[in-house]
């Protein structure tokens, strides 16, 4: 299938942080959070990177979220947690070499994505509690560079600018 194709078909858009999505399933129940404000017990999306936008920028959610593979190309996911610690993990099919149909990123912890080769890479996301665009932070430079220095020849190249 052709880039084109499956986002038409998934009734993609593009997405803030890069890539396109779209939601999938938002939970009819609610409960309120430690910010005081009501969330969805819990939310999906399918996303997808593309040659022609093949990164998802660093950004940090409040929310638990899922990620699983889905189809196309293996993606890079890259995190660092609020204490500073680097993770590189390769979601995708091949198994046998490392690469990971599911990863957990917590809440806190910022994250990056990148279409390594192909075409594309679709994933679906499960988010909990419920995604909301005023939980989410898109880094900023100075930011990243303050708060990992040790990180940051990894990082730049993944900042939304």
């Amino acid at each position: 299938m052709d880039t084109q194709s499956l986002i038409a078909l998934l009734q993609l858009e593009p997405h803030i942080e890069g890539g396109y999505f779209r939601r999938s399933y938002q939970s009819a129940i609610s409960s309120v959070g430690t910010d005081g404000q009501s969330r969805s017990l819990m939310s999906s999306i399918y996303y997808l990177l593309t040659e022609d936008s093949p990164t998802g920028h660093w950004h940090c959610n409040q929310s638990d979220i899922i990620h699983y593979w889905q189809h196309g190309s293996e993606i890079s996911y890259y995190t660092i947690s609020p204490e500073g610690d680097w993770q590189h993990t390769l979601l995708g099919p091949d198994l046998r070499a490392g690469q990971q149909l599911q990863l957990v990123v917590p809440g806190g912890y910022w994250k990056a994505s990148h279409l390594t080769r192909g075409k594309y890479g679709l994933i679906s996301e499960a988010v909990c509690p419920g995604f909301d665009y005023q939980d989410m932070v898109l880094a900023e430079p100075e930011t990243m560079k303050k708060h990992f220095p040790q990180h940051w020849s990894k990082i730049q190249d993944y900042i939304k600018t």
